[in-house]
């Protein structure tokens, strides 16, 4: 892992006593990954934002317009963002792509170490929360090449659906300059 963000990390610890850490960038880019070795290299709390896509009933067409609309960023902030601020255990419910709402729920522990990994982390209603923020650069061949290999069914709508409106978001949001660290996967 890299030196410098595990001395980033000590730092803020040691400085704040618990710190938020927002893990953002394209998919493919290695979120989910850099994700579970800071948790089990620190025994951090982690919360995926593939949680907290939107249900299928409120997928009206001026919200699926919005840039960032496609996140249920309201549920967000108020099970995660607005809890986790209060150094308390708190729960929260998971989407479920498969049937289009949210069908179990989770419990997180207080930890002194949270991370929020996912495109849409840093979405504006709640991009203040954060102690630390990172984002992770992947080349638009190499993207593709993961996206064949993990979800070869679902590459064409990747390309023509999802990886443009996360590039709408980095882009209208300034995502990547709200960053503290950046890396190139």
């Amino acid at each position: 892992m890299d030196k410098t963000l595990l001395k980033t990390i000590d730092d803020l610890l040691k400085d704040e006593g618990k710190i938020i850490i927002a893990i953002e960038g394209g998919c493919t880019s290695g979120k989910t990954t850099l994700a579970k070795k800071l948790k089990e290299y620190y025994d951090a709390n982690v919360i995926h934002m593939d949680d907290f896509f939107l249900p299928f009933e409120m997928r009206t067409p001026e919200r699926m317009k919005e840039i960032g609309g496609n996140i249920d960023y309201e549920r967000f902030k108020k099970e995660v963002a607005d809890n986790i601020l209060k150094n308390e255990s708190f729960t929260y419910g998971v989407f479920d792509c498969s049937i289009g709402k949210v069908n179990k729920t989770v419990n997180v522990k207080y930890k002194k170490i949270n991370i929020i990994e996912g495109v849409y982390s840093l979405h504006p209603n709640y991009e203040h929360i954060y102690n630390m923020k990172i984002f992770l650069k992947i080349d638009e061949q190499k993207q593709i090449e993961r996206l064949k290999i993990r979800s070869p069914e679902k590459l064409e709508r990747f390309i023509n659906e999802w990886i443009p409106k996360e590039n709408d978001y980095f882009k209208k949001f300034r995502i990547e300059e709200k960053c503290d660290l950046i890396f190139k996967t």
